[in-house]
C-alpha cells in the first residue's frame, strides 16, 4: 500500500513540473504563431472581386 502513495506523490510532482514548464513557455511566447500572419494575406482574397471603376468584359465587347 505504501508503494501506491509513493507513485501517486511522484506522479503529482511530475504533473506539476510539466504544468509549470507549460505556463512558463506560454508566457515566453514559445507558442506564438509568426508564420501564419505573413502568409494570411495570400489567402484572404480567394475570390477576385470586380472593380467598380473598370468596365466589365461585357461592356468591353459591346464597345468594340
Amino acid at each position: 500500500m505504501g508503494v501506491i502513495y509513493v507513485l501517486l506523490t511522484i506522479s503529482i510532482i511530475v504533473a506539476v513540473v510539466f504544468f509549470i514548464s507549460f505556463i512558463i513557455s506560454v508566457k515566453n511566447g514559445q507558442y506564438d504563431d509568426v508564420y501564419t500572419p505573413s502568409v494570411r494575406m495570400l489567402f484572404d482574397d480567394e475570390l477576385i472581386k470586380e472593380d467598380k471603376n473598370t468596365p466589365s468584359e461585357s461592356t468591353k465587347t459591346k464597345q468594340s
